[in-house]
């Protein structure tokens, strides 16, 4: 029998991770039915409404496809085995958890400003909007591997910038203003940090990055988050499947 589940990401991802695992332990292949609800509830000693959150994820990640009346099935993409799907979304320290770095955040500026015209467009702002600035940099074993700008919109947040310890989980600290990130577009660029980075904050070894510049939408689709995240070449890699 499986031990409950218990780690710091949200349970239907943590489900969701969890049912891939059996699908590939127990060897299904493309075709084979998946266990019912009852007996995955059983297994994993997860309530209905949870399962099928994971189950619809699954789903949408084309693992596993339902046949109204029949039940669920595993599709053909769950053979492609990808390490770290760049089309999966995932907050920062998750996807940083998963390649095995513990990471603390460092908080490098913090401010309300007036966002310039890309932002402004993504975030889908007008023009007397105000956003808030978050400039980070995440540290494993106190070297640098990613370094992280984030715009949110003022109204989102209106709590004193002060009040807020801007260090921990962005996506946690939407989720309390009641706008969780859902889902994102994204850009994927090799590139160099900026100059100015560098210099302003001593980031010489930094070297080449893999740039994910990207959207990010609540459930009801309004964006909620612009972020643009520099991963450290050395450290990350990201695989896709196209169909």
């Amino acid at each position: 029998m499986d031990e409950p589940l218990r780690d710091s990401r949200t349970l239907a991802i943590q489900l969701r991770d969890r049912i891939a695992d059996l699908i590939r332990s127990e060897g299904l292949k493309p075709g084979d039915k998946l266990p019912t609800e009852a007996q995955l509830t059983q297994r994993f000693k997860i309530s209905r409404p949870a399962l099928r959150e994971a189950l619809k994820l699954l789903e949408q990640d084309d693992i596993i496809y339902v046949e109204h009346g029949r039940g669920r099935f595993v599709s053909a993409l769950s053979a492609v085995q990808v390490d770290r799907p760049i089309t999966a979304f995932e907050s920062v320290t998750d996807m940083a958890r998963h390649y095995g770095y513990t990471t603390v955040n460092k908080v490098l500026s913090i401010s309300e400003e007036k966002p310039d015209k890309r932002v402004a467009e993504c975030l889908q702002l007008s023009p007397s909007d105000r956003v808030i600035r978050i400039e980070r940099i995440r540290l494993h074993d106190d070297e640098p591997i990613l370094y992280c700008i984030d715009y949110v919109p003022r109204s989102i947040i209106p709590t004193r910038l002060y009040d807020i310890d801007w260090s921990g989980s962005l996506l946690g600290l939407l989720e309390q203003y009641g706008n969780r990130p859902r889902m994102s577009a994204a850009t994927v660029s090799s590139v160099m940090l900026p100059d100015d980075v560098i210099e302003r904050h001593d980031l010489r070894d930094f070297g080449p990055a893999l740039r994910i510049t990207e959207t990010c939408f609540n459930a009801a689709g309004v964006p909620v988050n612009y972020a643009i995240d520099y991963h450290r070449g050395s450290h990350f890699s990201f695989s896709l499947t196209r169909k």
